[in-house]
């Protein structure tokens, strides 16, 4: 639907086979008011901003089968919010106040009933049915921000966005959650500066190809002169004749 003050960010979201179902419907909204808060909205109004991700990988653990597995996992989740991220920024068109990048964190059982679960960053698929719990941080990085979480200079100040990060089996207490936080917004912060190379990167190859394309015009124009001279002379010597 057409807003008369801002742009519409419309999400959908395809599962690796089938239908889109209600899951998928519901991770495309989760995505929206993850991404929404780094979009300057307002700048472009009467317009329509659309995201199409779809999942290229599946297995029985529900990566990527949409209604047709057992739902969306976390790492597949962040990837998404990733890659939408990266599109955004791509797109060079759509103004943002902030790149938002997401990790997954995994909550593995301890040895023992008394110690306490481990949380891993990025759970394997072979480590997903050992899983007693976890879920996907999203962070935004912005210079606009008022507080820095990391320590890192190079890095802008982060803020957690959206979290589904929970536990199936015991208790999850607060220094477990801040604890799993932390972790992920480190790794967040991984991620953010990974995107900033690749941008660079692509500026520069872009750089690249601008100029060869200009120095291949010259080229012709140049041989377009040199063929025009070359036809003009050859006229000059039939007329003396």
């Amino acid at each position: 639907m057409e807003s008369p003050s801002q742009a519409t960010l419309e999400i959908h979201i395809r599962p690796l086979a089938s239908l889109p179902g209600t899951d998928s419907r519901a991770l495309a909204s989760t995505l929206k008011a993850i991404l929404s808060p780094a979009l300057l909205l307002s700048q472009h109004p009467r317009t329509l901003i659309q995201l199409v991700g779809q999942a290229l990988c599946g297995s029985d653990s529900g990566s990527g089968f949409g209604s047709v597995g057992r739902g969306w996992n976390a790492s597949l989740v962040a990837s998404l919010v990733n890659a939408s991220s990266a599109a955004l920024i791509n797109a060079s068109s759509v103004p943002m106040k902030g790149t938002v990048c997401a990790v997954a964190v995994g909550r593995l059982p301890g040895l023992d009933n008394t110690s306490a679960p481990t949380p891993v960053l990025d759970p394997s698929e072979k480590e997903l049915p050992y899983l007693v719990g976890g879920g996907c941080f999203a962070f935004m990085f912005s210079s606009t921000l008022p507080s820095a979480k990391i320590s890192q200079s190079d890095t802008p100040n982060a803020s957690l966005l959206w979290t589904n990060y929970t536990a199936s089996r015991g208790p999850l207490t607060n220094g477990e959650f801040t604890h799993a936080q932390q972790l992920a917004e480190k790794a967040a912060g991984q991620i953010w500066k990974r995107m900033k190379t690749s941008v660079a990167q692509r500026k520069t190859k872009v750089s690249v190809s601008g100029l060869k394309r200009e120095k291949k015009k010259a080229q012709e124009t140049s041989l377009k002169a040199e063929s025009e001279g070359t036809d003009e002379h050859e006229d000059d010597e039939k007329i003396e004749i």
